[in-house]
């Protein structure tokens, strides 16, 4: 039995290829982990409803979605962290004003300023999203996360007034635009703690993988953190080791470095 209890892995650029695959060796790699009873969690910024594909193909149902916000432990809920609703109406006071699109995630569904402008158009087939409503009024208090689409210029600053909240800009290629709305109390690193206490485990026996900015909390709370070789620049600082690239195998190079695969 493996000294380690849990690994935690992002989804795009992580498990999910340029080319929208996921590797056979990805694939290996997260049975390996689980024949050695490490509980497998997908830690990803996009809506849990949205990713049960991947997560079956990979034979996971615990996870940590909406960058943190929604915990669930082999199909039970651990935790839900909703955003303010005053933080919500201001962001959508702001993109309104200056041309922006917003992506407001709730427990079932993907709420969108817009349906019909062409980069929302993308956005939605990049990540291949499934359950799209416009936005109302009604779905205020049931936010458990937010993207922010056709940010331009300096125009990401903007939302920075509200305070207690950073952007993660969405490392994926076409989406240089479009920033992660993350809460400095409530993000990955504060699901990966939630989990950790849960099951009564110390960092130590943790271990992630990420590419993006909004995995650098995550990979600070976990004893053994790979940022993957196409991983953003500033992501590397925040890990212990680097791995090869998401489609030359990263997660099972990292794993073999543990000594987890032969």
């Amino acid at each position: 039995m493996s000294h380690y209890k849990v690994l935690f892995l992002d989804i795009d650029g992580t498990i999910i290829t340029p080319d929208d695959k996921i590797e056979d060796s990805t694939q290996t790699a997260v049975t390996k982990a689980q024949e050695q009873e490490i509980e497998v969690f997908l830690a990803t910024g996009r809506p849990i409803h949205e990713i049960l594909d991947i997560a079956k193909t990979l034979k996971v149902n615990s996870f940590i979605g909406y960058n943190g916000a929604y915990g669930i432990y082999k199909g039970e809920d651990l935790y839900k962290d909703f955003m303010p609703p005053d933080l919500v109406k201001n962001f959508l006071k702001i993109a309104k004003e200056y041309d922006n699109e917003i992506v407001l995630y709730t427990n079932n569904h993907n709420a969108f300023t817009s349906l019909d402008s062409p980069i929302v158009k993308n956005f939605i087939t990049k990540f291949h999203l499934q359950q799209n409503e416009l936005y109302n009024e009604s779905d205020l208090n049931n936010i458990l996360g937010i993207t922010l689409i056709n940010v331009n210029g300096n125009e990401d600053r903007l939302y920075l007034n509200e305070g207690e909240i950073h952007l993660a800009q969405v490392h994926v290629e076409g989406m240089e635009n479009c920033f992660d709305v993350i809460r400095d109390h409530v993000n990955k690193g504060f699901g990966v703690n939630s989990v950790l206490k849960h099951l009564g485990i110390g960092k130590e026996e943790a271990i992630a993988f990420g590419d993006g900015l909004n995995d650098k909390e995550m990979l600070m709370n976990v004893g053994e953190s790979f940022a993957m070789g196409n991983a953003h620049p500033d992501l590397f600082s925040y890990a212990k080791h680097k791995t090869t690239a998401v489609a030359h195998s990263g997660i099972l190079n990292g794993l073999k470095v543990l000594g987890l695969i032969n």
